[in-house]
């Protein structure tokens, strides 16, 4: 097979997207796809609008509002608030499986299914609540072993 499927191609672009992200520790990616395989979202985890980096936050760890975690819009949330037409039935490809407050979301904006590269917060509460929620709402959730990927190497200015 000399080109990509669908399915790497939109994660592909996933991970490409993650690549915006200045979060020094966790990037993620996020497209979402209509039925017609139209990339119609797309995301990243950053801070919101006119939040600027250099004046928020990184950290893991200290006080929440010393923590990046008060801060940072993530990917599927960006995806979902940049998107361009009605997100009903179509699916989102994420680079990490989305916690509870992204699939209360997703959910809500009528995706029916999420593809996801990697659970590493798997059986974490955040973890057993959205998947808990998906699988209430119907949403089809499945972890993608892609056959090409792209090896994204930083540009140095």
């Amino acid at each position: 097979m000399n080109h990509m499927n669908w399915d790497d191609y939109f994660m592909n672009v996933a991970i490409l997207s993650a690549e915006r992200s200045k979060d020094p520790n966790t990037k993620v990616g996020a497209v979402i796809v209509n039925a017609d395989k139209r990339i119609v979202g797309i995301g990243y985890n950053g801070f919101p609008n006119g939040c600027s980096d250099e004046d928020f936050p990184w950290e893991r760890e200290g006080e929440y509002e010393d923590t990046k975690y008060a801060y940072v819009v993530h990917a599927e949330e960006n995806a979902i608030l940049n998107s361009t037409t009605s997100l009903k039935g179509g699916s989102i490809y994420v680079s990490l499986f989305p916690c509870n407050e992204c699939a209360k979301k997703i959910i809500q904006s009528g995706i029916k299914e999420v593809v996801y590269l990697s659970d590493k917060y798997s059986g974490t509460p955040t973890d057993i609540a959205s998947k808990r929620m998906l699988s209430a709402a119907g949403v089809k959730t499945r972890k993608l072993n892609m056959e090409k990927g792209i090896e994204v190497t930083p540009i140095s200015n």
